[in-house]
């Protein structure tokens, strides 16, 4: 009879401790961390041929602070790929341009960029945002997401080029011919 309750015994002692003991070989942690899953993020929050979009996130005791800093970050984002673009868009220019006249109008041009992501982003809609207040640190952590339409932005940037009295009638032929290829490639993109 004891051989008997020892036969049994042993086999549950042994389950036992490879339950206990498994979990502690388990070896699946990255060595990067935790993959943390973000609002605003993904294919839809990301900046295509017929969107600029820019995320922020912000973290303060306040609120309305954490608000600031999200929006601040969110459009700082949007500004940057504007300016970037037109840049871009400038070179390609010049890239295809042979006349004497071509590095004068891409200065205009990248001033009319500048000006206008001074003066404001047109058509800046905020497509998102969500407030989370973490109790142990009592911070308020906001997430923004903000995206303006290519083709509403190059016409924006039309108009505040017919207003600049700097910009010459040859200029701004040339800058409306360079902003209505990208107004039609944006349009294109968002059919």
């Amino acid at each position: 009879m004891i051989t008997l309750r020892t036969g049994r015994t042993i086999p549950v002692i042994l389950l036992a401790f490879l339950a206990l003991a498994m979990p502690a070989c388990k070896n699946n942690s990255n060595p990067a961390g935790t993959k943390v899953k973000q609002p605003f993020s993904g294919n839809k929050y990301e900046s295509n041929a017929a969107w600029f979009r820019g995320t922020g996130q912000g973290t303060s005791v306040k609120q309305n602070i954490a608000r600031g800093k999200a929006d601040i970050d969110a459009k700082n984002q949007v500004a940057a790929q504007v300016g970037t673009n037109m840049r871009a868009v400038t070179d390609q220019y010049l890239g295809q341009t042979e006349n004497a006249r071509a590095a004068d109008v891409a200065d205009k041009f990248q001033s009319l960029v500048r000006e206008v992501m001074n003066t404001e982003l047109a058509d800046l809609r905020k497509i998102g945002e969500e407030t989370y207040f973490n109790e142990t640190t009592k911070e308020y952590t906001v997430y923004v997401a903000y995206e303006i339409k290519k083709n509403a932005m190059f016409r924006f940037m039309k108009k505040q080029a017919r207003t600049d009295a700097k910009i010459s009638e040859q200029e701004l032929k040339v800058l409306d011919e360079i902003l209505d290829q990208e107004i039609k490639r944006a349009e294109a993109a968002g059919e």
